[in-house]
């Protein structure tokens, strides 16, 4: 039983394990309860949650790395802070980047898939909400890849520059990701005011 937790992988792998558990024991519990495998609104679900999971972990990491990692940065002994610039953050970037384009990606095709996808982004009468907040998450997304990621390559020395520009590339990554978090705020509510409120 504890080799599952020796790595994110296997953990993950075992959470899919007991969902799928889960879900064969509702499913004979209540017979036809819910939609098929394979159903349209079957796949349409799973791209929901897939895009729920891609969320956690993108937004995660976003409120990571302003509440936790850089405000601890200034606490670090100067011959301990490579651990994480070289090592902790560089990994931490990697998934927040990939999890900010998997959100994108689900989020799209939770739309495309409920027909609802170009009266979002639209901003069509009764698609507000989720519009509104999927054209922040594009701007989130946007930052993170185009801005973010290449400074924080700068600064975290992936990429060799001058120091002056190691620095402003610092700031402008930091700045950004403040940006980025201030946008998670209402981007979030219109994700959840559409489906509960009908904005």
């Amino acid at each position: 039983m504890g080799a599952i937790f020796q790595s994110p992988g296997k953990t993950v792998i075992a959470g899919v394990g007991l969902l799928v558990i889960m879900l064969v024991a509702v499913g004979a519990l209540y017979p036809g309860a819910g939609a098929r495998a394979g159903e349209h609104m079957w796949w349409a679900f799973v791209m929901r949650w897939l895009h729920v999971v891609s969320g956690v972990m993108w937004v995660g990491l976003l409120w990571y790395f302003n509440f936790v990692q850089t405000p601890s940065m200034a606490k670090i002994p100067d011959e301990q802070k490579p651990a994480v610039s070289k090592v902790i953050a560089p990994a931490a970037l990697f998934w927040f980047r990939w999890a900010a384009l998997a959100t994108v990606i689900t989020g799209l095709n939770v739309a495309g898939m409920n027909g609802y996808l170009g009266a979002a982004l639209s901003l069509s009468k009764g698609f507000h909400a989720i519009g509104i907040g999927m054209w922040i998450a594009l701007i989130m997304a946007v930052n993170v890849w185009f801005i973010i990621w290449p400074n924080q390559k700068k600064a975290l020395g992936i990429v060799t520059v001058p120091a002056e520009e190691k620095a402003a590339a610092a700031k402008l990554a930091g700045l950004v990701s403040r940006i980025n978090m201030m946008l998670s705020i209402p981007m979030l509510f219109c994700m959840v005011a559409q489906q509960n409120a009908g904005m």
